[in-house]
């Protein structure tokens, strides 16, 4: 069964600057993570629009802010993916603490996104 809940998006189309065109790196982790049988929803993405951060991954729910996360490798962090995905999965609002997050998404957090619920409310503002 798949995480509650829990997408994980992979943009497919970028490339790397100085490498050929038709190398992907978002379609390799894409292939990667699906290969791993982890049993979590992957979606592929045509573009997330972050071209300067190949390759680029977003994890999103229902109710919980959603991270988008750049400079991720196939070869390097699909077990972090998986990983980072399971902790997002635990989370009640999507927010991993930082030391809980593996280190490709310390070092890659682009943005974070409040849920379309958010109430400012909930963080005293």
């Amino acid at each position: 069964m798949a995480e509650p809940g829990v997408t994980v998006f992979i943009c497919i189309s970028c490339t790397v600057a100085g490498e050929p065109s038709e190398k992907k790196p978002g379609r390799a982790l894409y292939e990667a993570v699906l290969a791993a049988g982890q049993n979590l929803t992957v979606k592929p993405v045509d573009c997330m629009s972050v071209c300067k951060r190949p390759c680029t991954v977003a994890l999103s729910a229902e109710g919980k802010w959603t991270y988008v996360v750049g400079d991720i490798r196939a070869e390097e962090h699909t077990q972090d993916v998986i990983r980072g995905a399971r902790a997002y999965a635990a989370s009640s609002n999507g927010i991993v603490p930082w030391r809980e997050r593996p280190l490709c998404f310390r070092r890659g957090v682009i943005a974070r996104i409040p849920p379309l619920t958010f109430l400012p409310e909930e963080q005293g503002l």
